[in-house]
């Protein structure tokens, strides 16, 4: 029965249009468009209701140093600007970690350039090992020149696979990129190493370009010689021996070698030390 209640042709039911004096409004909305709109309405309405429970239980005294650190732009909370966050010596820091990290990247760029060119080799140069052929007459001779001919023809790029030839081609396209990489870290690790030093202590001028000797797009700076004041050690130091005598040590030998036992015993000095 059921078959034959679905075999009855029915009335297509059609959706009801907007009427024609509320073209204006758009489309009728019909049940579906009702509950995403009463969905969005409520869910609008609970986010509001939790704010208003949460600003009644706030507490009048809490303090953040956000409220102070950080100001509202458009209605959205935007962070001062720590221009001063890092101390010139941290700065120095991370500098040359960055300076370490870029040197490790060159380092392995070359690596992998020094490994992908023993890989591959020129196929269009020459060969370097000669075959010297021994003739008896001018006959040989053109015949073992069509032999070597056709040898060469045979070693040719056109019997080569198509495949090999693709892999050949990205291969050394690969090898060019990376040669221009560490070109560019190179420049990098140069500009850095020249930042690092200008922030360094100690009176320095740029020179001008008929004071280059030789000719760079770089800026040379110069630093004026300036000589560095140290501790300067003594050469001798006295130190007491067992016997209660004094004798005088040159710095940096160790207590006790054979000529400091050679020396004493040679001669003392007029204050009782003995030099050696």
């Amino acid at each position: 029965m059921s078959s034959l209640r679905n075999a009855i042709q029915r009335r297509a039911h059609k959706e009801r249009a907007q009427p024609e004096s509320r073209k204006k409004f758009g489309l009728l909305e019909k049940h579906k468009d009702y509950i995403v709109r009463a969905k969005a309405f409520h869910q609008k309405e609970e986010t509001i209701r939790k704010l208003k429970e949460k600003a009644s239980f706030r507490n009048p005294d809490e303090f953040y140093f956000k409220m102070i650190n950080s100001k509202t732009v458009d209605g959205i909370h935007r962070p001062k600007p720590e221009a001063n966050k890092y101390t010139e010596e941290e700065l120095m820091l991370l500098k040359t970690k960055d300076m370490g990290y870029i040197l490790q990247g060159i380092q392995s760029e070359k690596k992998k350039i020094e490994k992908l060119s023993s890989m591959l080799h020129e196929l269009d140069n020459k060969r370097p090992n000669k075959h010297v052929y021994f003739a008896e007459d001018r006959e040989e001779v053109k015949e073992i020149q069509s032999r070597i001919e056709q040898k060469s023809s045979s070693l040719g790029l056109d019997n080569i696979p198509s495949r090999i030839k693709r892999k050949t081609a990205s291969s050394y396209r690969e090898l060019e990129e990376r040669k221009q990489r560490v070109q560019k870290l190179e420049k990098l690790y140069a500009d850095m190493a020249l930042q690092k030093e200008l922030k360094k202590p100690g009176r320095k001028r740029k020179l001008r370009e008929d004071e280059i000797e030789n000719q760079t797009s770089r800026p040379v700076y110069k630093w004026r010689a300036q000589r560095k004041r140290g501790v300067n050690k003594p050469l001798f130091s006295e130190i007491q021996t067992p016997q209660g005598a004094r004798r005088r040590r040159r710095s940096g030998t160790r207590r006790g070698c054979g000529a400091a036992r050679d020396a004493v015993g040679k001669g003392s000095m007029r204050d009782g030390s003995i030099a050696y």
